[in-house]
């Protein structure tokens, strides 16, 4: 529904501003359906529950939402996306840690799988997950095929930094054990 009703007195124009708002939803339509793997990719990262994967993943839309119109594109709309999500979950993540829980588990495996290939990934995912939120996001970005100059501009280090980086994680991922 649009309006066609101006406010002369202020000066402010109903239809201008409602038809605004409605490109301004559109364009970020587009990009959630554009970006929605990127930033489910980074909330898998920071969790391995579901629930909690669908509520970084709603956080990360409103706070794309409220930053949306501020967004310069002084760098790429997916890097803007990958920071935004990543800052979003190591809030989250920081948050967590300050409130105590209690983990309900349930002794039903949903996903058994078995194969070699599969338990490569499976024990991949617990040495990564058992990183500083901060090495987490850097791998994560190196496993989404990023270059090093695109992955310090999300994290915001330089490149050398992230390469330097990149090996100390590997080694530690290679020295993990497998518990």
């Amino acid at each position: 529904m649009v309006f066609r009703y101006s406010i002369a007195s202020n000066g402010c124009n109903i239809h201008r501003n409602v038809m605004e708002r409605n490109e301004n939803e559109q364009q970020f339509s587009r990009l959630v359906r554009e970006q929605k793997s990127t930033i489910y990719t980074v909330c898998y990262m920071f969790s391995k529950d579901e629930d909690e994967v669908a509520e970084l993943f709603q956080e990360t839309l409103v706070n794309l939402w409220n930053g949306f119109g501020s967004f310069e594109g002084r760098s790429d709309i997916r890097t803007w996306v990958y920071r935004v999500a990543l800052n979003t979950c190591l809030s989250a993540d920081r948050k967590k840690k300050r409130r105590k829980t209690v983990p309900l588990t349930m002794n039903v495996n949903l996903f058994d799988d078995t194969d070699a290939d599969s338990r490569q990934v499976q024990m991949l995912r617990r040495r990564i997950s058992r990183l500083a939120p901060f090495d987490r996001a850097i791998v994560l970005l190196w496993l989404e095929n990023m270059s090093y100059e695109e992955i310090g501009l999300v994290v915001g280090i330089s490149t050398k930094n992230v390469s330097v980086r990149l090996y100390r994680i590997k080694e530690q991922l290679k020295n993990m054990s497998n518990d």
